[in-house]
């Protein structure tokens, strides 16, 4: 930042109004795809103010009121919200830590609904953490194409990997297919720069659609983007080994002191998706709330109603906070748990 306020001058001598993204950051994306093997042009690029602002975009110029949505679920919540903002209707194909999508699910819900757009996170989804398989991602894409389906590719964590063991298995580059990146979870949250990797054309419509929603990405923000590009797979590397001692310290602490609760081993994203074993999600956040400590409950990540059974516990904080929001939790769990013996006992009082 302090070297790109070094050129402030020239930014400033620029118009400001940029709905399509600066050039030279355009390229630098670009590349980026090209080193994963996707051959990518710059015109095929647009710079948005952040991966939601790049999904509500979306969602306004490819979908009509009252279109079918493929959506996973769980979910991330701000992508749902995107799409039921413009009056499209959601179908859930669930994913889950283990079992991975399922596919039979998917495979009727092209098949009967054909979902005008189907929005998916490949890689670490948020919130279960899965990645998709071979099977998974051909599966996806078999669908899709029988459908007509735009497929919608949130990579927003797809570079967050800490150990996994194998390497991702990579989408087709097809017309219909709709990348969405950001430097949001990579670098910082707080700049707040995104894009999206389509067809040409497809780019134009959104970059025509824009201006309804806002007049460009800030000068300044894509100027930093355009430096931090250039050193992502450094900044990756150390962003992993912060992410490796928040998810180890955040486990230990949940093992050691949950040993009821189903803890699964994250290879890489932000977050666990831990199962209580009960659907107490929703008063558990309530409790840990009370003592300062905030979650989401997992009926939060939901798409039709349900998994109240589980809690999205995000390992994104140091070691020792995440230590001590453990220790938060338990006595909120201790909490929660007592009110429900308590409840149990007044219930059979009653029928007695």
């Amino acid at each position: 930042m302090q070297d790109v306020a070094q050129d402030a001058a020239a930014l400033v001598a620029r118009t400001g109004y940029d709905v399509v993204g600066e050039p030279g950051l355009r390229e630098a994306i670009a590349q980026h795809y090209r080193d994963r093997g996707l051959a990518t042009a710059p015109d095929q690029i647009l710079v948005t103010t952040g991966a939601q602002s790049a999904l509500h975009l979306i969602a306004s110029v490819l979908l009509s009121r009252a279109d079918r949505v493929l959506i996973e679920t769980p979910t991330y919540p701000h992508g749902a919200d995107a799409f039921r903002a413009v009056g499209a209707r959601l179908v859930g194909v669930p994913v889950s830590p283990d079992d991975g999508w399922d596919l039979d699910r998917a495979a009727q819900t092209f098949a009967r609904v054909l979902p005008a757009l189907a929005y998916l996170m490949p890689e670490f989804q948020n919130p279960t953490g899965r990645t998709m398989g071979r099977e998974e991602v051909t599966a996806f894409v078999d669908g899709a194409q029988r459908a007509g389906t735009y497929l919608v590719l949130d990579e927003t964590t797809a570079g967050l990997d800490i150990d996994r063991p194998t390497a991702p298995v990579a989408f087709p580059d097809l017309g219909r297919i709709v990348r969405v990146g950001s430097l949001g979870k990579t670098v910082w949250g707080g700049l707040r720069v995104g894009w999206v990797r389509a067809e040409a054309d497809i780019v134009r419509r959104l970059a025509s659609g824009r201006p309804v929603h806002d007049l460009g990405t800030p000068e300044f923000e894509q100027a930093v983007a355009a430096r931090l590009l250039h050193r992502l797979d450094e900044i990756s590397t150390q962003r992993a080994d912060l992410l490796r001692a928040g998810r180890d310290a955040l486990t230990r602490a949940l093992v050691e002191r949950f040993p009821e609760w189903e803890i699964p081993h994250a290879h890489g994203g932000v977050s666990l998706w831990v199962g209580l074993g009960e659907p107490v999600s929703t008063p558990l956040v309530m409790s840990a709330r009370a003592r300062g400590l905030l979650l989401s409950a997992g009926s939060r990540f939901a798409v039709e109603g349900g998994h109240d059974r589980r809690l999205r516990i995000p390992f994104t904080a140091a070691p020792h906070t995440l230590e001590r929001a453990v220790d938060i939790l338990r006595h909120a769990w201790e909490d929660v748990r007592g009110t429900a013996a308590g409840a149990a006992l007044d219930d059979l009082a009653t029928v007695v």
